[in-house]
């Protein structure tokens, strides 16, 4: 049964990462910095169990996609306190997919636990709590990335992982100028932000987003070492928090033509 999962705001949803990194800086007796201990938050402050496994084979679900990727990252057991990722994601034996673990421990170890427990509660009909085959209470596939659930969980991953107030403190240190980024748009504008070289393509038209992607994500990569995430990741997050675009926005526009 598909859970019914309420509209919950960014900013709530970004509030309470925030406060989960206080809650373990205070317990700990750290200062928080990138790249964030999600481990330590998960494991020794949140006390909540790692695994990997094969989760295709788990779930009887065949791997599919280029270089057959997971389609399932992870799972999360409430009431277990137990977090399962797929093995192709372990750090130690790939370290390559570290970002990508990473992430995937915050979706389910920030988002999921913080802000969706509380709608997988204990079904005292349910099968003994030590049953290796009870059901895990979400299982996360990038075929239902879009689902709202999904959603909700990855941006509490995205501020987790990549604090407003740590990626404003890299972004003026990198450029003291603190001046927002844009790929140099097709056609000269005139606009405040400083621009960035796109990539040059031989693709059809309808390619360009994907370039136009990798050129943003080129331009992460120093971020994403810092904050061990993903180029993809710390692109979206950069656009989420207005440092980084690939149009110049059109308000800006309209304000500067008023």
């Amino acid at each position: 049964m598909t859970k019914f999962v309420s509209y919950v705001p960014d900013e709530a949803i970004e509030k309470d990462a925030q406060a989960l990194l206080a809650e373990y800086a205070h317990a700990r007796g750290v200062t928080i910095e990138a790249p964030i201990p999600v481990d330590d938050i998960v494991e020794k402050h949140l006390k909540i169990g790692i695994e990997f496994d094969d989760m295709h084979r788990r779930f009887g679900v065949p791997r599919s996609g280029i270089g057959l990727d997971p389609d399932i990252l992870g799972a999360i057991y409430f009431d277990q306190k137990r977090i399962v990722i797929d093995e192709s994601l372990d750090p130690d034996a790939y370290p390559a997919k570290e970002g990508r673990y990473r992430f995937t421990l915050a979706h389910e170890g920030g988002g999921h636990w913080r802000l969706h427990r509380h709608l997988f509660g204990k079904d005292p009909a349910q099968t003994s709590l030590l049953d290796a085959n009870a059901p895990p209470s979400v299982i996360c596939r990038t075929s239902q990335a879009k689902e709202r659930i999904e959603v909700q969980a990855d941006l509490y991953a995205s501020c987790m992982l990549m604090p407003r107030k740590l990626v404003f403190a890299a972004w003026d240190e990198a450029f003291p100028d603190r001046k927002q980024r844009v790929l140099r748009p097709s056609e000269p504008i005139d606009h405040p932000f400083v621009e960035i070289a796109r990539f040059e393509s031989r693709t059809p038209v309808a390619a360009s987003t994907e370039g136009d992607d990798q050129a943003l994500e080129s331009f992460a990569k120093p971020f994403a070492e810092k904050f061990l995430v993903s180029p993809i990741a710390m692109r979206i997050r950069l656009e989420k928090l207005g440092l980084l675009h690939r149009t110049v926005p059109r308000q800006r526009l309209l304000s500067d033509s008023a």
